[in-house]
């Protein structure tokens, strides 16, 4: 179930949408499926990787919720400085659970899926077997942001220097012409370098 979206606004929160979306940064996986032992991008994930752009833009992002006897219905809204309001349309997902517990798992997962939508951002696999899908994404030639994501996480996984020093390698490497993702992975390095002790 999804409603047209409606544009209250015009050209300034246009020009501040499109400045924002340059800075977005990538929404990393942080988080494991208990299930499927994959790992995927949370809400948590998917909010930092934008708010922080689009308030430096003016841009103020919030999600409505309505009522529904079967599950939630969710939109996101941008509101600019200026007064200008974008709604990006209503989404609707079924609760697996009649229960507060299932309704609470339904918000989170719609709340994201919603943003990401409405943002643009990849989304990522975290219900099927996510290691046949990777090996099919890096066999293809072009370059792939879950692939490149998934580099990064490996060097936040590292235990020694000597992990630290192959995983940079290989997420460098392929995230070299990337400048986005490319600024991602030294980061990354630099943050697990300075805890482990320095890299030889």
């Amino acid at each position: 179930m999804t409603d047209k979206p409606t544009n209250q606004g015009g050209k300034l929160i246009a020009t501040a949408l499109v400045k924002a979306q340059r800075q977005f940064a990538p929404a990393l996986k942080n988080a494991t499926n208990p299930h499927f032992k994959n790992r995927y991008v949370d809400l948590a994930s998917c909010v930092d990787s934008v708010v922080g752009a689009l308030n430096d833009n003016g841009i103020f992002l919030f999600q409505t919720t309505s009522e529904h006897p079967d599950g939630i219905i969710c939109e996101t809204s941008f509101l600019h400085e200026s007064g200008e309001r974008l709604d990006c349309g209503k989404l609707f997902f079924p609760a697996p659970k009649h229960d507060p517990q299932g309704f609470m798992s339904c918000l989170t997962y719609i709340r994201r899926a919603s943003l990401m939508t409405a943002t643009s951002q990849a989304p990522e696999d975290d219900d099927g077997n996510s290691a046949s899908k990777l090996k099919t994404v890096v066999q293809a030639p072009a370059f792939n942001e879950s692939v490149a994501a998934d580099l990064i996480t490996a060097i936040g996984d590292c235990q020694n220097l000597d992990e630290l020093e192959k995983a940079f390698k290989a997420a460098y490497k392929y995230c070299v012409n990337n400048e986005t993702y490319k600024v991602a992975t030294i980061k990354a390095k630099d943050t697990l370098k300075s805890k482990l002790g320095g890299l030889a």
